[in-house]
């Protein structure tokens, strides 16, 4: 029999798990009865003795404690995790009508903390970010074996965050398939993703809604795509009839990938350039050369990964559009995100709002864009928004 784990939280610190807030932080604990491991089960007790939760205990972390369920009858099992993905599995078919790739389970708010999983097509590819879920994998494995048995599964565990819990990075097959790289349909649209080179899990689907809104503002245009990565917002710009598009990053393998899906998409060759430079220094030269664009898409990298990075990150959010807006034609349309969950949507808004000032033109917001609906948030759980965008025009 498994040893049964306690914790105990302070007095007056049980308020945010009575309101099913999936964390428990390392200073509201008072006590810890045994001495439970990396992503071993405990028991949630308030310091009345009441039981709150079952949740996964993480010794090395500030989140010390990840509560897997508020109902003391529900085991922590093969048959638990085959419940929870099948559950979201339906949510999310719901939601994604126009692709055969989504966001399967998006952590804590599909009631499996520290578990991403996104489906491409024929591969499901699995980040385990904490210890409860990297204890269980075996079990999480098994049941997406049992739900998806014709689907290949790969682990893209390879990311920072995993040392806060003591875990070492990793990847590769936990159910080999034909290819690392597949491709997938997004709205018509063939795109291919690598789930072993290419970013995060292999693309970026929380953008996939704002792909499609983007390419209506791009129609007749000639559009400059920063951080493009593999192209997908000019390839739904080109799509829906923009002029011309001009993606822009500093990876070469992103932009030779972008190539290969324009050609598979049999797109005019005439009708977009790929460009490998520093956006920082790319939209300086075009401000310098006069150049001027129609629409400019902003989708840069998280530029904050923790509180001490925020000022950094948003004098960096401020200079992009600064000068994009500088290099956008007056009635042109720009589209500006962040995927930082550390800036909030309001500072997000007032950087752009100094950056506008900073480049002396007039410019509105004209629609407020977010994360897709398969990345939904879980009312007691704000912290899984983090993908905020603004679509301003300038007058």
């Amino acid at each position: 029999m498994a040893d049964t784990y306690k914790i105990t939280l302070a007095s007056k610190r049980e308020k945010s798990v009575l309101r099913r807030h999936p964390w428990v932080f390392s200073r509201a604990i008072a006590q810890v009865d045994g001495t439970p491991k990396v992503g071993d089960t405990v028991e949630v007790y308030a310091k009345n003795g009441q039981w709150l939760a079952r949740a996964a205990y993480s010794p090395h972390s500030q989140i010390r404690a990840r509560i897997w369920t508020f109902d003391q009858d529900e085991s922590i099992d093969q048959a638990f995790f085959a419940k929870r993905i099948n559950r979201a599995y339906q949510a999310k078919q719901q939601v994604v009508t126009n692709s055969n790739a989504y966001r399967l389970i998006a952590g804590e708010s599909d009631g499996l903390p520290g578990l991403t999983i996104d489906l491409y097509n024929n591969i499901l590819v699995c980040q385990f970010l904490a210890a409860g879920v990297e204890k269980h994998k075996t079990d999480i494995v098994a049941a997406l074996e049992q739900i998806f048995s014709d689907l290949a599964i790969y682990e893209r565990s390879d990311v920072d965050v995993r040392q806060k819990e003591g875990l070492k990075p990793t990847s590769g097959w936990l159910k080999p398939g034909p290819n690392t790289s597949t491709w997938i349909n997004e709205a018509g649209n063939q795109i291919l993703v690598d789930v072993e080179q290419g970013h995060k899990t292999g693309f970026y689907l929380d953008q996939r809604d704002n792909r499609l809104i983007a390419a209506e503002y791009c129609k007749g245009q000639q559009v400059l795509n920063c951080f493009s990565y593999t192209g997908t917002f000019g390839l739904h710009a080109l799509t829906a009839g923009a002029k011309h598009v001009t993606n822009l990053d500093v990876s070469q393998l992103a932009l030779d990938t972008s190539a290969k899906i324009y050609q598979h998409n049999q797109l005019n060759e005439k009708q977009y350039t790929h460009l490998n430079a520093d956006v920082f220094k790319q939209l300086r030269q075009y401000k310098q050369q006069g150049k001027e664009f129609d629409c400019i898409i902003l989708d840069p990298p998280k530029f904050a990964e923790n509180k001490g990075q925020v000022i950094r990150a948003c004098r960096g959010y401020k200079d992009i559009n600064m000068l994009a807006l500088q290099i956008l034609r007056p009635g042109g349309v720009l589209l500006t995100f962040s995927c930082s969950g550390l800036i909030g949507a309001d500072l997000f808004q007032k950087v752009v709002a100094d950056a506008a000032l900073d480049a002396k033109v007039e410019a509105h917001i004209i629609e407020k864009l977010t994360q897709a609906k398969d990345h939904s948030v879980l009312l007691n759980y704000p912290e899984g928004f983090y993908l905020k965008g603004l679509v301003v025009q300038k007058r």
